[in-house]
This record gives C-alpha cells, structure tokens and sequence, in this order.
C-alpha cells in the first residue's frame, strides 16, 4: 500500500517560498528568498484570495507562476477611500513625505493604516487603500512543505513555530 503524498488542501500548514513581481516591473518587490518560508494555514483566509486558490492540490516540491488579478489581490483601488485632513491635525513637528505609512487609530481603539498620498500647505490627502490594492500581482511560488494543523493552532487560527 502506497502513502499519497500531501497536496495542498484546508487546514492543513503550508510552507510557501514565494516571489512577487507588479506589472510592468522587473524588480522584485516582495520575497521569501534569504528568509524563512511563508507559513500559514490554508483555506483560513490568512493570505489573499486569488494566491489562496491557486494553491489547492499542489504537492511539496511543485512550482507554479502566478497572475493575480486585483479582485483576488488587494482589490481595486477605492476612490472613497482618500480623506483630506487638515495639517494642523498632525503635530507640528512631523515630518510628512508623500508615500509615508501612518498607524492611526479609530474611535474604537483599532488600529488601522493610512498613506499620505499628497501634501498641500495647509492640508494632507490620506490614502485608506492597501498599498498594493489596484496591482495586478506577479507570483512565482514554491510549496516547500505541507503538515497536517495541530488542534491548537487550529483553535488559535495560526501555525506555531
């Protein structure tokens, strides 16, 4: 009696090297070379929906490049996600760059990331999209590892180291 081998499948730990590419670019923009690998458990939701789907039933060892159209990514750009505020708004002595990241905060205590997507004397337009929404991504991707999910990470949602 012969064991099939894993293949990528709900809760089950996959271990992804991973190479991602924009459109239009040749540069590479995020890695796992040089790293460890990305570690996550499938069918969670914890990476993006079109790279989550993609890797169902791939075995250890297999490589597949990837098209992720922005609807499976980071979604589309949001137009009503821009808000101007006013520069007096930040404290006096901050130094804004257009680009920069900001951690701000609701009403509610939670956490949340906005971009300074442009700055004006008396003004600054914040970006409330993920950086990456609107791209059309470019995976080169390898399954380095599959494992059956503990009980536990299972009942914490994540992989344990």
């Amino acid at each position: 009696m012969t064991n099939k081998p894993l293949t990528v499948a709900d809760d089950l730990v996959v271990s992804l090297d991973y190479t991602l590419r924009l459109e239009g670019e040749t540069e590479v923009f995020d890695t796992s070379e040089g790293q460890e690998p990305l570690e996550f458990i499938q069918g969670r939701g914890h990476i993006i929906p079109g790279l989550e789907q993609a890797l169902y039933g791939m075995a250890v060892g297999q490589k597949k490049q990837l098209v992720i159209q922005p609807e499976d990514g980071y979604g589309e750009l949001e137009s009503d996600a821009f808000e101007r505020v006013p520069r007096d708004a930040f404290p006096a002595d901050m130094e804004l760059e257009v680009g920069m990241e900001l951690e701000m905060e609701d009403d509610d205590g939670e956490a949340f990331d906005a971009y300074v997507a442009e700055l004006n004397a008396d003004s600054v337009m914040l970006d409330f999209n993920h950086p990456l929404a609107g791209e059309t991504l470019y995976f080169d991707v390898e399954v380095i590892g599959i494992r059956p999910a503990t009980a536990e990470e299972l009942e914490h949602d994540h992989v344990h180291v």
